[in-house]
């Protein structure tokens, strides 16, 4: 088969290797369509650890949809022919190959596989391209699950209004899952114009924050509330899906009364609180990493429902052979927005 091998910064190569042979309680699966992460973009083009820990020299890729190809002798789950989205957590039944499983690989054996843990079934109605994007929409998902308030088991309060910084793959699907849980309104904010245009074909409202004022457009849309420090957008939740330094300040000083903050984007760099501030007005920060079983269930059930042209965010399809070119493409936020690469015909 073949494979896109990391071997460093801004290096890498399409490798012949063995296909893999599986075991009595194994699947192998063959990818049909991958897509790139930023963490693939990140650890590209900054070398290793900017990104997921990916080891020079070996395979990368997490973002993809597969069929069934070969069953062990064992296996009962699983038929050939089947289509699956392999969870990255548990895909190679070790959590620290989340970013690693092979989704740049033409196959990929998923050892002691197991239903509704490291393959899930792929409903009929969602097109592969658009099931490659399964992995970034539960990352999503699940940051707009934990910005919202529970009512019950599986429900949440509705009406409030979100704000999702950062126009990429995971904030779309955050600004998605909002509605879809049911936040009344939801403003994306960015700096590239091309991106929000994405936002906008979605319905959702967009604010290029490099160059109009984020205050007086939220204030205009959401309506106004009450801050520490007077009159304020009536925002009841902001995500961060960029990590810009200034977006946790933006709403500490920003946010309303009983406002919530929740942070996805990768940011490494130590922050300092004002918590007294905080304390009064009463406001919290809550982080978001990865994604749960559930989060699989209700992404299928977005993409799948009709609301949202969800593949009209896929901006650039590559082959395998163009795994480089398509990477960098990835990395030009002005003129592209998702990437994927076709692996295989079905």
């Amino acid at each position: 088969m073949k494979a896109g091998i990391y071997l460093g910064k801004e290096a890498l190569e399409i490798r012949e290797l063995d296909l893999p042979e599986i075991g009595d309680d194994d699947v192998l699966v063959q990818n049909l369509y991958s897509s790139i992460c930023g963490t693939d973009v990140a650890v590209f083009l900054h070398g290793p650890n900017t990104g997921h820990k990916i080891t020079v020299g070996g395979e990368f890729g997490h973002e993809t949809v597969s069929r069934v190809v070969k069953v062990g002798k064992n296996v009962t789950e699983f038929v050939v022919g089947e289509r699956v989205y392999p969870y990255p957590r548990y895909a190679k039944n070790d959590t620290r190959r989340a970013g690693t499983i092979g989704g740049f690989s033409e196959y990929i054996l998923i050892p002691q596989a197991k239903r509704n843990y490291s393959l899930y079934a792929v409903d009929e109605s969602i097109s592969d391209r658009l099931a490659s994007l399964i992995e970034p929409f539960t990352v999503g998902c699940r940051a707009a699950r934990r910005g919202m308030i529970p009512l019950g088991q599986s429900q949440y309060v509705s009406g409030q209004n979100a704000v999702v910084f950062g126009c990429g793959t995971i904030g779309i699907a955050a600004a998605v899952a909002f509605k879809h849980f049911g936040m009344n309104r939801v403003m994306v904010c960015d700096h590239s114009d091309f991106r929000l245009k994405l936002a906008a074909g979605l319905g959702f409202e967009t604010c290029n924050t490099a160059n109009e004022s984020f205050e007086a457009h939220a204030a205009s849309y959401f309506g106004t509330s009450v801050s520490l420090s007077g009159k304020t957008a009536d925002i009841d939740c902001w995500l961060d899906a960029a990590g810009a330094e200034a977006i946790l300040t933006e709403f500490l000083n920003l946010g309303k009364i009983e406002s919530r903050f929740v942070s996805v984007a990768v940011n490494n760099a130590p922050r300092s609180i004002n918590l007294l501030q905080m304390t009064y007005a009463q406001q919290s920060i809550i982080g978001s990493g990865g994604y749960m079983p559930e989060d699989v269930r209700d992404v299928q059930e977005i993409m799948s429902c009709g609301k949202w042209n969800l593949e009209s965010i896929i901006t650039h399809e590559f082959s395998l052979s163009e795994l480089e070119k398509a990477i960098r493409t990835a990395a030009d936020v002005d003129h592209a927005g998702n990437v994927v690469i076709k692996m295989a015909e079905k």
